[in-house]
């Protein structure tokens, strides 16, 4: 496994600036503090209106990468092609269904992840949406845990979380967030139209953000001890029940 994600990887500074070039999907590139100059400009230029997230880190986290010569910078590269969210809101509405998607808030557990892509594709979800930052990295793990599901299921990736709630919302597409702070129960819920569903990352939650721009927020009524469930386990919950309201009215 480490292998074939090894063969995801692109360091050294030519190697990125080409990878940048050739257009292909970039999962995540690591670049290193203080790093400045030509290189640094012609890789800020190259992408600019893409939504590739860039972390600058240590050296020591581009060492742990590689102990070639990495020159400061560290790519990954995609092993998804995303679909732009106006496209795959489009294709769902034109396709005569009613429109369900996903919206990953601040998951950044790769198998986490991985889980609800497969509970997302056994359930019909039209797409997942994600941000750019402060996601999981797309890796030959998500696609081992999400049993291949991640092939299944079209991926889109934002940079801005606001833009997105808000052309959802333009699309007539409902935002309910689950969310354990909520006051009403799913059971009262009715997920019969158009709908996005978000779920936030187990040790935060969903951003306050989100929080304030959902439609409606709900939550899974719990009676054990335990903290709360696992985020996997809590969206195959949550669509199980979208599945049967919607099966009921049809």
């Amino acid at each position: 496994m480490k292998e074939r994600e090894d063969k995801q990887m692109v360091y050294g500074r030519q190697p990125v600036l080409e990878l940048l070039k050739s257009g292909r999907a970039v999962e995540k590139i690591f670049v290193q503090k203080g790093l400045s100059g030509p290189f640094e400009i012609e890789l800020r230029n190259l992408l600019k209106g893409r939504e590739v997230p860039v972390s600058n880190v240590h050296p020591m986290k581009l060492n742990k990468f590689t102990k070639g010569n990495h020159q400061g910078v560290v790519a990954f590269s995609s092993i998804v092609e995303y679909v732009e969210l106006e496209d795959l809101v489009m294709h769902t509405m034109e396709s005569g269904e009613n429109p369900l998607f996903i919206y990953l808030d601040g998951i950044t557990d790769v198998r986490n992840f991985g889980a609800i892509i497969r509970t997302a594709e056994v359930f019909g979800v039209h797409g997942i949406i994600f941000q750019s930052r402060n996601s999981a990295l797309i890796n030959q793990t998500m696609i081992k845990t999400s049993a291949g599901a991640l092939f299944n299921v079209p991926l889109s990736r934002v940079k801005s979380l606001n833009n997105a709630v808000e052309y959802l919302q333009n699309s007539g597409i409902e935002i309910m967030v689950s969310d354990l702070k909520a006051t009403k129960p799913i059971s009262e819920v009715k997920f019969d139209g158009p709908v996005c569903l978000v779920f936030g990352s187990e040790e935060l939650g969903i951003s306050g953000h989100m929080e304030k721009l959902a439609d409606q927020r709900f939550l899974i009524p719990q009676v054990g001890k335990t903290d709360s469930l696992n985020v996997a386990v809590a969206t195959g919950v949550v669509m199980y029940e979208v599945q049967r309201q919607r099966t009921v009215q049809s």
